[in-house]
């Protein structure tokens, strides 16, 4: 009828629907990464206030167990704040006080080692100037750091939002969920998107405890490491080392070179030990811990993961850093559901539903 293709305009109408969504999808994306991050975060309190659930009287409603949970992180976060935060801030404070002192003081390139074949000259001095040029930058960033715990009321506000959305998402997660599926009419489309949202379900939930754990093992191992070998600031490098190992890849390497440069400035003695228990902790944490936790979960080559982790950087700066590899992961479950159910449908006896 008046000569319009009507599959072209309903290809027209789909590619417009797509990307009006991909548009919004961007122009929201900062609330869509703090309704991520409260998955996330309620993936990992999931196990937790099951295991509480299981001891609570079955006259007591089931969201008890999440408030006894939330008021023993409360007090956990408040107590690791008294205790380690403050530490962490007079070491910042220190570092920041001290800085550009050391980045004048000469004796701190003969606790660099250097391979025989670099020209250590040249080195020494495009190391300076770059750490001078950067120090200008990092003093003042250092010394906010040690005067205040929350850098802002945007990401003060983000840290009361991010546990509050995670309450009601374990609360009525499930709830929404199975509303979501009944609105689908095809008994066997519900049981694809079944299929394919309890994989991912199971590959988040793996996901983010590994990283909780990979984080929390390196903070209590470059904190343990530092203090016995009387390193400089080591509090301080080890609450540096934890949260970056939430960037796969790019962030334990970042925190190694800071941990080495800092300590390297401060006169610390026992680098090339600190290289040793970097390459350790690197073989521990990759091939022995995350394999462990994560099982066979999240398959993917490691080039995958670097071009994910780079891409990321590129489209959301460090957001998009920790995404990328639970994004590159679902979309590779997405594609092996696809795959699975177009199998399915070629050996179909005909005539069936």
């Amino acid at each position: 009828m008046l000569g319009v293709d009507t599959r072209v305009a309903r290809a027209t109408w789909t590619v417009f629907i797509v990307a009006l969504c991909i548009t919004v999808a961007y122009l929201i994306r900062g609330t869509l990464v703090v309704f991520a991050l409260a998955v996330l975060f309620a993936y990992l309190l999931t196990p937790v206030v099951a295991f509480v659930r299981r001891y609570t009287p079955s006259k007591l409603p089931p969201v008890f167990a999440l408030v006894v949970v939330y008021l023993a992180l409360t007090g956990l976060l408040v107590a690791s704040g008294v205790t380690i935060g403050s530490r962490v801030a007079d070491e910042a404070s220190s570092l920041a006080s001290k800085l550009p002192e050391l980045l004048q003081n000469p004796d701190w390139q003969n606790h660099i080692p250097l391979p025989n074949w670099l020209d250590r000259t040249r080195t020494i001095d495009f190391v300076r100037k770059e750490l001078t040029e950067r120090g200008r930058d990092f003093v003042p960033y250092l010394q906010r750091v040690g005067t205040q715990v929350a850098i802002g009321a945007r990401y003060l506000g983000y840290a009361i939002l991010i546990p509050i959305l995670a309450f009601f998402f374990l609360k009525d997660g499930q709830r929404i969920l199975n509303s979501g599926l009944n609105q689908l009419s095809k008994p066997s489309h519900r049981s694809v998107v079944q299929s394919l949202l309890s994989d991912v379900d199971n590959l988040l939930g793996q996901y983010i405890r590994a990283l909780v754990l990979q984080a929390l093992s390196a903070f209590i191992l470059y904190a343990l490491f530092l203090g016995m070998t009387n390193a400089p600031y080591s509090v301080l490098l080890a609450a540096i080392a934890g949260p970056l190992e939430f960037i796969p890849v790019l962030g334990p390497l970042t925190a190694g070179i800071i941990t080495a440069l800092v300590t390297g400035l401060a006169g610390y003695g026992a680098l090339p030990w600190f290289g040793l228990f970097w390459i350790l902790l690197r073989g521990f944490q990759d091939y022995v811990l995350i394999p462990f936790l994560l099982g066979a979960g999240i398959e993917l080559n490691p080039l995958w993961v670097l071009f994910g982790v780079l891409a990321g950087e590129q489209i959301a700066g460090v957001e998009g850093m920790f995404f990328s590899v639970p994004v590159i992961a679902i979309l590779r479950l997405v594609f092996v559901h696809l795959r699975r159910g177009a199998t399915r449908s070629q050996f179909r006896p005909e005539g069936s539903s």
